[in-house]
């Protein structure tokens, strides 16, 4: 139980990026979500010697797994410059990302968000799987006022954005992402607020002894 991890699978618009930062602080962990994601990428693809030059102003796990990845998959890579990964396929980001993943799940003492974490982690028993949910009125009000969602679009954007995120981890994963089953904890931010998710996650978190 070196290594635990929790990952946060949302709803869209539910506050469950806010609740895996406040988990993250609670317990002083890293949070791993869609930006540091893209980050590592981003670093992982620059040319040695700038790896180096930034990692004396940012040192720690992003940089880490930046250099691991560089190292261990330089085929995703163009050794000479950065690679957004807007520029590649598909398939390449998902395979970028799932070794993200597991590195920083190798570390441990991390927050995981979206990305199909759930799923990929599903068999590790030294993990904490919640998922995040609202009701859809709630989280069309939540993406208009704190998202900047235009209230005319808002109802399509939840939707849309739910389907994607659903779709992904069925095409790559075989899940269904609302499955509760699959999860250790459902926390209905609506009811509890975000911190009252927030802090379930982390008294189950400290019952297993974690932080």
């Amino acid at each position: 139980m070196a290594h635990p991890v929790i990952t946060i699978t949302r709803q869209y618009a539910s506050g469950g990026a806010a609740v895996a930062r406040q988990v993250a602080a609670a317990l002083a962990w890293t949070v791993i979500d869609n930006e540091f994601v893209d980050e590592v990428a981003r670093r992982a693809g620059l040319a040695p010697a700038m790896v180096a030059e930034h990692e004396e102003r940012a040192p720690g796990l992003l940089e880490r797994l930046a250099r691991t990845l560089a190292v261990a998959s330089p085929e995703m890579f163009i050794a000479s410059d950065a690679v957004p990964p807007a520029g590649q396929d598909e398939t390449t980001i998902v395979k970028l990302t799932e070794r993200i993943i597991a590195e920083a799940a190798a570390h441990g003492r991390v927050v995981l968000v979206g990305r199909g974490a759930q799923a990929l982690l599903a068999q590790r028993p030294d993990a904490l799987h919640v998922y995040v949910v609202a009701s859809k009125p709630w989280r069309i009000r939540l993406a208009v006022e704190r998202l900047r969602v235009a209230p005319a679009d808002a109802e399509k954007v939840v939707d849309d954005t739910d389907r994607r995120r659903d779709q992904y981890v069925r095409t790559y994963y075989g899940r269904h992402r609302h499955d509760v089953v699959n999860y250790d904890l459902v926390v209905n931010t609506e009811r509890l607020g975000i911190e009252g998710a927030v802090a379930l996650v982390v008294a189950e978190a400290r019952r297993r002894r974690w932080g």
